[in-house]
């Protein structure tokens, strides 16, 4: 099963808005407000700056900026979601073999993980490159399943954002929206998750019934 990192497994906000902050007022751009930024969290970095720069000119510049900021420490200013580590013992101990899929370059993921310790749940991380391969989310799961052979009837998704149930829908793949997280229930049922999960304890039992579909799904 595939689970995305940021609004999923961490809270990332303080360090990612913290370094768009710092590349937009090293830019002279105008610099948002902290709250109004949480929307950069989820999609690919370059077409976030783009609308916030209002066109490609000075992105590369910004993403450079950024990444300075975010990898000389930043990336690590997250908490790690209330049962986390209990959800991903549980999944484990319940035979899936996990599958961090994320837009953030695995370069910067490996080490995240590795900080909040959760990186022995996880069979194997796949991200995107840091020039910009497979920052879409569709592209990143069917490079996924090619490289790894997984059949996408096996397979389901869990992410807090719109661009995970889009791009798991891509290739047949369901998605549980993670109601924590920083997309919120209208925006994953609009989306088309096919479930939605309130905590992170309430996921083993949602993943297995859609393995098993011997139930219908009901919130918890």
């Amino acid at each position: 099963m595939f689970l995305d990192l940021d609004g999923t497994l961490t809270d990332p906000a303080q360090g990612i808005i913290g370094s768009v902050r710092y590349a937009l007022a090293a830019l002279g751009a105008e610099v948002p407000d902290f709250e109004v930024l949480r929307w950069v969290i989820g999609p690919p970095l370059r077409p976030s700056f783009e609308k916030l720069l209002g066109g490609k000119e000075r992105v590369e510049e910004a993403i450079g900026l950024y990444r300075a900021r975010y990898q000389g420490g930043a990336m690590f200013e997250a908490v790690t979601y209330a049962g986390i580590p209990e959800m991903l013992s549980s999944l484990v101990a319940g035979g899936y073999a996990l599958v961090l899929a994320t837009s953030k370059p695995h370069v910067m993921a490996r080490p995240i993980l590795a900080h909040f310790e959760l990186d022995r749940h996880f069979a194997v991380v796949h991200g995107a490159e840091l020039d910009g391969r497979h920052d879409d989310k569709g592209d990143l799961i069917g490079h996924i399943l090619a490289t790894q052979h997984i059949d996408p009837s096996d397979a389901i998704m869990v992410g807090d954002r719109k661009y995970d149930v889009a791009g798991a829908a891509r290739h047949g793949i369901a998605t549980i929206g993670a109601l924590w997280g920083h997309g919120g229930e209208a925006e994953l049922t609009e989306a088309g998750a096919a479930a939605l999960c309130e905590r992170p304890g309430d996921l083993p039992l949602l993943v297995h019934r859609h393995f098993s579909r011997s139930e219908p799904y009901q919130r918890p």
